[in-house]
């Protein structure tokens, strides 16, 4: 918005012609999302205390979180609030990429939305069954793929799927490329939401990551950056640093208040709406594979999840003590903010990792 109202008057104040410049909204974006995240995070943990919005804790999670119990969830509302209007303020609101971006992270969200309403209105931490949040999410993940076939039917490259450190390396995949693109899309948001178990845990990596693609988005959206690093140009993509940044600045407004001891937990509306969110940069800008290593934090997690319930059910014995993986180092004695700020070191190796592929290729 105001990049529409304000850019268009370079032609009178020479000044305004910095609204040109994608590296220059991004840092306002991120500015206004931080400074609007500070203003709404007071007034949004008010509202979830007054309206008993508490967290309803798992009774076969570790015993040290029992004191949790009650603390104000759904905190990702905050999020979105602080990471949307920064958004429309500062990004180019005619490129197609920022749309679809903001649906996804408000479509999943809104899924999220409505798991942690049935976990407070049933007063546990089931919320959704499984089979039909799974069902749900991969139902959001085609409308996201259809959602970017009609936008960008025909654009060279659409289909091909990019693996890292390959420099020529890049299949066509035809229809089988949104099949992959839903599962990049659903197992990202289930990633994110099994990360967030501790106080800033999922939160630190998210901004981590985010951070990361929106460097890869502005290189991808630049053609001679992109044809330097011999990777997919995608013209418009590089807008999305500008949302990349918002969510960066929501997220640590966010953290401010969720850092331990928490004072607000992000819920399902937050989780979700977040790893919508970063799979739609990954897909957008050709880097879904990158994730990976992006987001290695959430991808461990999940694997140490899925490695608990095979090997619980094929030999009856756990390879960790508790699933997530976070949840093990618990049982082991390592305090908290101890697990966090290691998962959050871990999260800067990996995504360095991560942006060195562009160019080790």
């Amino acid at each position: 918005m105001l990049y529409h109202l304000l850019y268009p008057l370079h032609e009178i104040y020479s000044f305004f012609n910095v609204f040109r410049y994608i590296t220059f909204r991004t840092a306002y974006a991120v500015i206004t999302a931080l400074i609007i995240s500070f203003i709404i995070g007071p007034w949004v943990i008010a509202w979830l205390k007054k309206s008993e919005i508490g967290e309803t804790i798992r009774k076969d999670g570790p015993k040290t979180h029992y004191v949790k119990e009650g603390t104000p969830t759904m905190g990702g509302i905050q999020i979105l609030i602080a990471c949307i209007i920064p958004t429309l303020l500062w990004a180019d609101l005619t490129n197609k990429f920022i749309w679809l971006v903001i649906l996804s992270t408000v479509g999943f969200g809104v899924v999220g939305f409505i798991d942690d309403y049935l976990k407070i209105r049933d007063k546990n931490s089931q919320g959704f069954r499984a089979r039909y949040k799974l069902l749900v999410q991969t139902g959001a993940g085609l409308g996201m793929a259809m959602l970017f076939y009609y936008q960008f039917a025909g654009t060279p490259g659409l289909t091909q799927l990019s693996f890292p450190f390959f420099k020529n390396f890049l299949p066509d995949l035809g229809w089988i490329y949104f099949s992959i693109m839903v599962l990049v899309v659903v197992g990202t948001t289930n990633a994110v939401n099994l990360t967030d178990g501790l106080d800033g845990l999922a939160i630190g990596p998210i901004i981590i990551a985010t951070m990361t693609y929106a460097i890869i988005a502005y290189v991808v959206g630049h053609a001679k950056f992109a044809d330097y690093l011999n990777i997919i140009y995608v013209p418009g993509v590089g807008e999305l640093a500008v949302f990349c940044g918002a969510i960066v600045g929501a997220g640590l407004g966010f953290l401010w208040f969720n850092s331990y001891p928490a004072q607000v937990f992000m819920g399902n509306v937050g989780s979700m709406s977040l790893g919508g969110a970063l799979a739609a940069v990954a897909v957008a800008t050709k880097h879904e594979l990158v994730l990976v290593l992006v987001g290695g934090v959430f991808f461990i997690e999940t694997v140490s999840v899925i490695l608990q319930v095979a090997s619980y059910r094929l030999t009856g014995k756990r390879i960790f003590r508790m699933a997530p993986l976070h949840h093990h180092f618990e049982e082991k004695g390592w305090s908290e903010p101890k697990i966090i700020v290691r998962f959050w070191i871990l999260a800067i190796v990996l995504a360095l990792i991560g942006l060195s592929t562009l160019k080790l290729r």
